[in-house]
């Protein structure tokens, strides 16, 4: 079986060597000018060198490298930086630790100096880091809520300002190449990366990467820089089959097409300039040794002409997790031919040796090396390296500014989804109350904010800024002419005697990422379940509040609660947003993008297949209930009312259109802010449908008794077909199903 796989592969990689010829003569032709010249004064070595990511561990001084993650400073060795740019020619450095800004600035300066003095075709340095929800890896930076959070809001906005803000503070620092923003499809939920991903739907998913894309990469205010993003992670990487990170998915072709590829699709759409490779497997087949997706997929059919990365140490993956490679040198030979274009090694240059006598011995051409390394400098030219080398420090004053931490809070507080308001609790009233505050993340920063903040997992509080609020310490601010009062565990019955209202704070304590999130047990933990059962038990009303980068399961507590309020991972201004929901101030206006299950044993989406609760064989009582709340859910302190949908038609050619309109009214007391989101139903089909999928959504604020008009209009070539495995599109005629709210409407397709 070991010689089977192995010659399955090497036969992948021989067919990408015969094949790969027609793509670089098309790449060559409609190549720049300037990247042709300097490729042409370039020896192999130099080449290698510029497909070549380091980690900043290896080009520091030996004492903060052993001390790296405590460390507050940052000191290069300035030999270390020589031998790499001399003798290896690397041309990319990645990562870092949250540091002050004239830190960083010191240490990216003095390493492309050094660079510059040292490179023989003086080509600059690329720098990558993973700012992957705001300025993450930046002193005081702005911090906004994660991927999860953002995409509840449903206002592409936040995405937006979230990729520009992120590169108007680090641009200045040389960080001009950021690791984000996440396009996976978040499918498994025990996933250690959930939080990262903009939810369940791949429409929400493809508007919202493609706005902070959009924001980041088009950012005029770092003028005369340029940043390039990164979408994460070519392809499938999100639905490992056991839910732990970089363990095998199991995805047929068909389902990989039509749900997994269409963000990666906007991405490419929106001139997304890098791409991040799958660390994983799928289907048998590691992603960074499959030519059929990196290359045929990825390029071929996507159009993508950027940089394809590998993550952490993939090539070696490729021999020392997924063995399908008997050394390192043949890991390299099957990532090279099936299209990685860079390697994050990240920590020796062994890569750089096996390429280079992969090369000389002529199983791998140096015009396929000209072709990574032609993508590579085509982007070193697009973000304007060659013309702005080096970092400035003049315009600091911009980092962690008023206006920038203001859109974060705003991105907080419309990304917090109420999920139950039993006899409408919250608001709490305003008056003189006593409220207690209990749960185990209550009065602490880091479950705000999870991991990737200032450090890849912060395991002190030191790094947070000293102002940042918790939980605790916002609800204080904001009910200043109240009592709040902070209980453990074994003073809530004593103290809930005297007290109006509990609010129980829960979730996750801790930060991850990564292999590090890797969990068999969704459930809430039992000390938290304890306690709310204990506040509970008082008979005063209680306000669950989940800070959560997953769904953790709540069923043992759900149904007691008087209100629940979903906070996921809203970042540093996170606990202000909270306060203001609970006070009233803010009017809640998420819509979860993922549906949050009721129990683990039945965890599925809510675009799932009619199977799921087949008619035919139904099921009875609690298996009837698969979500607490589903994907789009999301209750406000106004009341909405949708009229009738009013169709343009009842029938549609195959390259027609229909305009749907629904007004929508604000019925209550309040202003509100509604999501209208527009659904679409199959009703039959050659290969199996989902029940619906959300097509179209847009937002917008009501006053009391104002009434709106919202349009959706109805392409069959955009919003009716599906594809078949091979990517194909099937456009069936019959009956549809359209959505919205709590109205639907049917047309046909003839």
């Amino acid at each position: 079986m070991r010689y089977i796989i192995a010659g399955t592969l090497f036969c992948i990689a021989l067919f990408a060597i015969i094949s790969f010829n027609s793509s670089v003569s098309s790449e060559r032709k409609n190549a720049d000018p300037r990247v042709e010249e300097l490729l042409a004064k370039m020896s192999l070595e130099e080449k290698i060198g510029q497909m070549t990511q380091i980690n900043i561990t290896k080009i520091v001084t030996d004492s903060l490298a052993a001390a790296y993650d405590s460390a507050t400073t940052l000191v290069i060795d300035t030999n270390k930086v020589i031998h790499y740019v001399t003798k290896y020619h690397v041309g990319s450095f990645l990562n870092g630790r949250a540091m002050p800004p004239d830190v960083w600035f010191r240490f990216t300066n003095q390493l492309q100096r050094v660079n510059m003095r040292y490179s023989k075709n003086k080509i600059p340095i690329i720098y990558g880091v993973d700012h992957v929800h705001g300025s993450s890896y930046l002193s005081n930076g702005t911090i906004f809520p994660h991927n999860i959070n953002i995409a509840c809001s449903f206002d592409t906005t936040f995405a937006y300002e979230e990729g520009w803000i992120t590169a108007t503070e680090t641009a200045d620092l040389y960080h001009r190449w950021i690791f984000a923003p996440v396009f996976d499809l978040g499918k498994n939920k025990f996933w250690g990366r959930y939080y990262e991903t903009f939810g369940e739907d791949p429409y929400l998913i493809s508007k919202m990467g493609a706005a902070y894309v959009r924001g980041l990469q088009g950012n005029t205010e770092i003028a005369p820089y340029k940043a390039a993003a990164c979408a994460k992670h070519f392809l499938g990487y999100s639905d490992p089959k056991s839910g732990w990170d970089r363990s095998p998915a199991e995805i047929p072709d068909q389902a990989l097409r039509e749900f997994y590829l269409p963000p990666f699709k906007a991405a490419v759409e929106a001139g997304v300039k890098t791409v991040m490779i799958n660390s994983g497997e799928i289907n048998g087949i590691p992603v960074h040794a499959n030519y059929d997706i990196l290359t045929k997929l990825l390029r071929n059919e996507l159009g993508f002409d950027g940089i394809a990365v590998t993550d952490w140490m993939d090539i070696i993956a490729l021999q020392k997790m997924h063995y399908v490679a008997e050394n390192e040198k043949e890991a390299t030979f099957l990532a090279i031919n099936a299209g990685v274009d860079m390697a994050m090694v990240p920590l020796n240059t062994d890569f750089c040796d096996h390429l280079l006598a992969l090369v000389k011995e002529g199983r791998i051409s140096e015009e396929r090396i000209n072709q990574s390394v032609r993508r590579i400098l085509k982007v070193k030219f697009d973000i304007g390296l060659f013309d702005q080398p080096y970092p400035r420090n003049d315009r600091f004053n911009k980092i962690g500014s008023k206006e920038h931490k203001v859109k974060a809070l705003n991105a907080a507080k419309e990304s917090l989804v109420l999920m139950k308001n039993d006899q409408d609790v919250l608001p709490i009233k305003a008056g003189k109350k006593t409220i207690l505050v209990v749960g185990e993340t209550a009065d602490k920063k880091i479950p705000l904010c999870g991991g990737w903040t200032y450090r890849f997992m912060a395991k002190s509080e030191y790094w947070f800024p000293k102002d940042m609020k918790t939980i605790y310490g916002a609800l204080k601010d904001e009910f200043a002419g109240s009592k709040v009062i902070f209980a453990k565990e074994n003073e809530i019955k004593k103290l809930a005697s005297s007290a109006d209202i509990i609010i129980a704070a829960a979730g996750e304590e801790n930060a991850y990422a990564e292999t590090d999130g890797s969990i068999n047990d969704l459930e809430l933990s039992e000390s938290q379940i304890s306690l709310v059962k204990t506040a509970i038990a008082t008979g005063k009303p209680v306000v669950l509040v989940l800070t959560e980068g997953r769904p953790r399961i709540i069923s043992k507590i759900y149904d007691q609660c008087k209100a629940v309020l979903f906070a996921g991972l809203p970042g540093v201004e996170g606990a202000q947003a909270i306060a203001e929901v609970i006070s009233g101030k803010t009017n809640p206006s998420g819509k979860f993008s993922f549906t949050y299950p009721y129990k683990q044993g039945h965890i599925i989406p809510y675009n799932h297949k009619q199977s799921e609760y087949s008619i035919l064989r139904p099921v009875e009582g609690e298996l009837k209930r698969f979500a607490i709340c589903e994907f789009g859910q999301g209750l406000s302190y106004t009341k909405f009312s949708y009229t009738k949908i009013n169709l343009s038609d009842t029938v549609i050619s195959t390259s027609g259109k229909i305009t749907a309109k629904v007004t929508v009214s604000n019925v209550g007391k309040v202003a509100g802010k509604e999501s209208v989101l527009w659904f679409l139903a199959d009703e039959y089909g050659s290969i199996t449908r989902p029940v619906k999928e959300l097509k179209y959504f847009e937002k917008k604020e009501l006053q009391p008794g104002q009434s709106l008009e919202f349009t959706f209009v109805i392409e069959s070539g955009k919003h009716l077909w599906f594809p078949d495995k091979e990517g194909k599109k099937i456009l069936e005629s019959g009956y549809f199903t359209l959505i919205v709210g709590d109205q639907k409407a049917r047309f046909r397709l003839k």
